[in-house]
């Protein structure tokens, strides 16, 4: 089962917006993903909701999609509640990812990307060689969210064919 987390808990994110947008092609190309966003995960402890969260959805997962957006210069810190408050060898161990960073600015997030490309492979996780930046984010989706640009497509349907291919290994 492939997890798309959209990893960050500002609402009408355009971090949201670009998983939606994975998600919608992964179902074009005929594979289920479940959403799991963290706009509603308010807790820095484990509770009921998040067990319910980590039951449901990183648990099952065999591959996730993280969609990361740029905060000062690494990864948003609710991602890495979610992480530090979950069962590391249940949820994450020996899984497969495919990463993407999101940002307004010139980079794309690479800093966090590579930040939480260490945090997932000390958990065992390992992670595809095609991560994806996604610069100046807000120009590349239209005003219902969706990509107009006719080259971030491209690329980010190559990546996800070649994490599927690479996923089911």
């Amino acid at each position: 089962m492939i997890t798309i987390i959209s990893g960050t808990n500002r609402l009408g994110s355009n971090t949201r917006k670009v998983a939606h947008e994975y998600q919608r092609i992964l179902t074009e190309k005929g594979t289920k993903a479940q959403f799991l966003s963290l706009e509603d995960l308010h807790s820095i402890k484990r509770d009921e909701a998040f067990e319910k969260i980590e039951q449901e959805f990183l648990i099952p997962t065999t591959a996730y999609i993280l969609i990361l957006p740029e905060y000062n210069g690494s990864l948003p810190g609710i991602f890495k509640l979610l992480v530090d408050n979950s069962k590391p060898a249940d949820a994450w161990h020996n899984k497969k990812a495919l990463l993407v960073g999101t940002a307004t600015g010139k980079a794309g997030n690479l800093r966090g990307l590579d930040h939480t490309t260490n945090i997932l492979n000390h958990l065992k996780i390992t992670v595809h060689p095609n991560k994806l930046p996604l610069s100046v984010v807000h120009t590349l989706l239209d005003e219902n969210g969706k990509f107009n640009n006719d080259e971030t497509l491209a690329a980010i349907n190559l990546q996800i064919d070649d994490f599927l291919k690479w996923a089911e290994e």
